[in-house]
């Protein structure tokens, strides 16, 4: 069939083995996202999506799918050599870097990732982390992505730990309120060096239920949000230097 010089029936069952060869040569690729991908990946999804469309451009469609099909040989080989030898997965897909250590930037890996504290700043309020500070480790890996571990001071709370905090506050006052009538019955005169003896535990009771309450106000007190309070102010609260901003 043809219309206005072009013969339909060829695009169309081009199109369609395109559409299947392409689909079971990306699925034999492999089923990872853009995000995950590593370079060597990323290369060649990019080629099979160019050759793809060459036959519809008057290329022969069977060396197309031939050369796409080598492609993914090669990645697949690429995989392969990667999982046995730990140089080859270095040489092609890298290591990751240490940008932030124990609260502090790492300048020199910032710089030679090509990547600003602004842009880093971005992905730790992406990850609602809001100080530098409370960061442990923060990581770029080989993919592009970044990784976060927080410090055990700065991780949040559950609703576990709040519960068990609560349940801790509870048993405390029914202590004192089962404790400070008996302190009442036994108080004298004579007995001076008896009653200090009986308020030493109330003290630590009280002691252990301020702490305790603190620990709850503090647990339902996020710290101020230093890296969110910047994109409001539009300036640093701690300026970077001035190759990496």
């Amino acid at each position: 069939m043809d219309i206005f010089g072009i013969d339909i029936t060829e695009w169309i069952w081009k199109s369609v083995i395109i559409v299947i060869a392409g689909t079971v040569l990306l699925r034999v690729a492999g089923r990872k996202s853009i995000s995950q991908m590593t370079l060597a990946q990323t290369v060649i999804m990019i080629g099979i999506g160019s050759l793809l469309i060459q036959p519809l451009a008057g290329e022969n469609i069977w060396s197309t799918l031939f050369v796409g099909s080598m492609l993914v040989i090669t990645l697949i080989v690429v995989e392969y050599g990667q999982l046995k030898i730990n140089s080859i997965e270095k040489l092609i897909t890298g290591s990751s870097k240490i940008l932030i250590e124990d609260g502090k930037l790492n300048l020199d890996n910032l710089r030679s990732v090509r990547l600003t504290v602004d842009q880093l700043e971005t992905q730790l309020r992406l990850n609602k982390i809001a100080n530098i500070n409370d960061v442990k480790w923060a990581t770029i890996e080989p993919n592009g992505q970044l990784g976060f571990q927080l410090k055990e001071q700065a991780k949040n709370s559950t609703k576990e730990d709040i519960q068990t905090l609560k349940v801790e506050l509870q048993q405390v006052k029914q202590l004192l309120t089962q404790m400070v009538p008996a302190q009442a019955s036994t108080v004298s005169y004579s007995t001076n060096q008896a009653n200090y003896s009986n308020n030493s535990p109330i003290e630590s009771l009280n002691k252990q239920l301020n702490d305790v309450k603190k620990q709850i106000q503090k647990l339902q007190n996020p710290k101020p949000n230093d890296l969110f309070e910047e994109v409001d102010k539009e300036s640093h609260v701690k300026p970077p230097p001035e190759h990496l901003q």
